[in-house]
């Protein structure tokens, strides 16, 4: 040490595949320096300063391409390499490049299997502790990011900010085959293994193939029967959390995804996405044989049934059949003889939230299909259309 100056050494390293070469390195003295605002020590005064910023929350150092700021010069110099392409680490394995150190360091624990991070719960490990960190709020409960437009709430910022492009339409991720735009970068990704014809996770019993593991897995349900989630409330049990996780908002009756157009809300984003080409007629999917136009194409596949007489779905009772998966349900709720949709008013049940809703009016007194001919009104539009073809059918309506 020369007047408080670092001193610098030179050191030699063994020869290697790369050559024998010399590493240059700087002996620091040991003496700390405090830091007033939280008592934090650090070794040197570029770094007391760097910390200092963070306590003090200043960001100094600004890009000039985009203005965002950053505490230290260090972080500024590897976002700019977003903006300039720049990826300088580059692994040894798979020659996939980088912008920063730390991130080729995660980046080659794929390669050597470690994963550092363990949770004390269950034992799953983790290449990232911000993984970690993310996955214990599935523990807790803590979800701490929350949307504000529907109040849903999330364990994680990036699963906020995808959720968010729901509301405001935003799809940053085109494919460049089909332009068809996503949400996420994830979606994109697994939607290019249509183009590529990549079979990445396939089912051993049906051969159909899948463009994640975890759907995979989920699919494979099907086969088994399995429905390892339960809801608390009725006890109905199904294949996915996701299932279930909408199933829950019919008891506490969440809708918290609402349509810009019409302010009608949905209980999914699916459900939401369905009901908003209703509002598009250039999405309208049209009947060759009636001209009907439905707003997805499943809903065309399942009308087409009636003109073919396909009936697909079969009960395993009675063996009879239907054109959609859905009739076939509310059909066996007879034979099982649940009614899951109660009224609040004098208890009866019904199998359909539909069947509940008309039967909820003769409480209500609403009657909101109304007669043009004489002005009677009725609780169901099959009662208007009986009344209408009874007492009108030679008038012209």
């Amino acid at each position: 040490m020369l007047n408080g100056e670092p001193t610098l050494a030179e050191v030699s390293t063994s020869p290697s595949h790369h050559g024998t070469h010399k590493k240059r390195q700087f002996t620091h003295n040991t003496e700390k320096h405090q830091v007033d605002t939280c008592n934090e020590s650090s070794v040197t005064n570029g770094c007391i300063n760097a910390h200092q910023n963070v306590c003090n929350m200043e960001q100094p150092y600004m890009c000039n391409v985009c203005n965002k700021t950053f505490t230290t010069n260090g972080s500024l110099k590897i976002h700019r390499r977003l903006h300039s392409g720049e990826r300088p680490y580059v692994c040894n394995v798979c020659n996939k490049s980088f912008p920063a150190s730390g991130k080729l360091k995660i980046h080659q624990r794929i390669h050597s299997g470690e994963r550092p991070y363990l949770c004390n719960v269950c034992g799953k490990t983790f290449v990232r502790q911000n993984d970690l960190v993310i996955h214990q709020r599935i523990h807790t409960g803590e979800r701490p990011y929350s949307c504000n437009v529907c109040t849903v709430s999330f364990h994680s910022s990036g699963r906020l900010r995808v959720h968010q492009r729901i509301h405001s339409g935003q799809q940053p991720y085109p494919c460049n085959v089909c332009n068809k735009s996503f949400n996420s970068k994830s979606n994109l990704k697994i939607h290019q293994r249509i183009h590529n014809g990549e079979r990445l996770y396939c089912c051993d019993v049906c051969n159909k193939a899948f463009g994640t593991n975890a759907n995979l897995k989920e699919h494979r349900l099907v086969h088994s029967g399995e429905r390892p989630y339960h809801c608390t409330v009725c006890d109905k049990s199904f294949s996915s959390r996701g299932y279930l996780k909408l199933h829950k908002r019919m008891h506490d009756g969440e809708v918290p995804y609402p349509c810009n157009v019409c302010n009608k809300s949905c209980s999914s984003s699916s459900a939401l996405k369905v009901h908003q080409q209703t509002h598009s007629l250039e999405n309208l999917h049209p009947c060759n044989v009636c001209n009907k136009s439905f707003s997805t194409k499943g809903s065309l596949k399942v009308h087409q049934r009636i003109h073919s007489g396909q009936r697909p779905y079969q009960c395993n009772v009675c063996s009879k059949s239907f054109g959609a998966i859905g009739h076939l349900k509310v059909h066996q709720q007879i034979h099982s003889g649940e009614r899951p949709y109660p009224c609040s008013v004098c208890d009866k049940s019904f199998i359909t939230r539909g069947s509940l809703k008309i039967h909820e009016r003769i409480h209500s007194g609403e009657r909101p299909y109304a007669c043009n001919a004489c002005n009677r009104t009725f609780t169901t539009n099959g009662n208007l259309r009986a009344h209408q073809h009874n007492m009108h059918s030679g008038e012209h309506l």
